[in-house]
């Protein structure tokens, strides 16, 4: 059974929306800093500055790991590098209210499976009409190999899930993340490099990476971790479903990027099938789709 709604739900409201706020703005940030270092370049650099925060809170422990809980470690690692890379790619090409919109389908599509009730395919066939209406009236609006990476994104958000409770499992606290996140950090470092080549080697930009980290990550993962205190699962998902709609006000207020009407009716019809599958699910554990991820 999810827990009850706990007190303070205003003040969680707050976090949500802070956190939710912090992830679109660091991904806005990053957009904005893909002409002087690439996507995969930036991706190293949050991949890296989130790794380095992280070991520097939780300190992990290295010593009495099994073989099987550094196996889960590194297909965690690999996932975060896969799924972040796919997104930053995807972001190249597609706006990103359009990105966050296809991306949430992984987790939604996780939902309903695990689900296993009828009620859980309407939300499914809902989303896929909200999919549908993204294209503007037609998919040729948007770039195939965009859509292309931000379903490599889906599907990897999928994947971050499962692997997540596998490293919450065998970690405690934060020390699966963060060795997770060293190991993504590592599998990203050459693509990084030889996309972002000598501008690694400015300041200016180290510093606009270490914020996108910042923005994207530690914050908004404190932020919900602090929320999830005071609210029910259930009711924590419905409000991360709101994740298209802050994406694309985002891209509208930093990066200037329009939609056009049906693209808005697109990404509402995902928030609300969102929103339906974990309300549905609220009386199981792995029925509510995660958090948005924190790296």
């Amino acid at each position: 059974m999810s827990a009850a709604p706990r007190s303070g739900a205003p003040l969680a409201l707050g976090l949500v929306v802070l956190g939710l706020a912090c992830q679109e703005i660091g991904a806005s940030i990053a957009v904005l800093l893909f002409p002087h270092a690439g996507p995969l370049g930036i991706v190293m650099l949050r991949l890296v500055f989130s790794a380095l925060i992280l070991l520097a809170l939780a300190r992990p422990s290295l010593r009495g790991r099994s073989r099987s809980d550094w196996w889960a470690v590194v297909r965690f690692g690999a996932v975060l590098a896969l799924m972040n890379g796919s997104f930053y790619l995807a972001l190249e090409r597609l706006d990103l209210g359009v990105t966050v919109t296809i991306e949430v389908l992984g987790p939604l599509a996780l939902s309903v499976v695990l689900a296993r009730s009828r009620a859980a395919w309407v939300w499914a066939a809902l989303a896929l009409a909200g999919v549908a209406a993204l294209g503007a009236g037609g998919w040729g609006e948007l770039d195939p190999v965009g859509v292309g990476w931000a379903l490599v994104a889906a599907a990897s958000w999928a994947g971050y899930i499962r692997g997540s409770a596998a490293v919450g499992r065998a970690f405690p606290r934060l020390d699966g993340l963060a060795l997770a996140m060293a190991v993504g950090a590592v599998l990203a470092l050459p693509f990084g490099i030889a996309d972002a080549g000598t501008a690694l080697l400015d300041p200016a930009l180290l510093g606009l990476g270490a914020a996108v980290a910042l923005l994207s990550s530690t914050i908004p993962y404190a932020a919900e971790l602090a929320a999830l205190r005071r609210l029910s699962e259930s009711a924590f998902g419905v409000l991360m479903s709101l994740g298209p709609a802050t994406a694309a006000l985002a891209g509208f207020l930093i990066l200037r990027q329009d939609l056009a009407g049906l693209e808005v009716a697109g990404i509402a019809l995902v928030v609300v099938a969102s929103a339906g599958a974990v309300w549905a699910s609220r009386t199981r554990h792995d029925g509510a789709p995660a958090a948005e991820p924190v790296a």
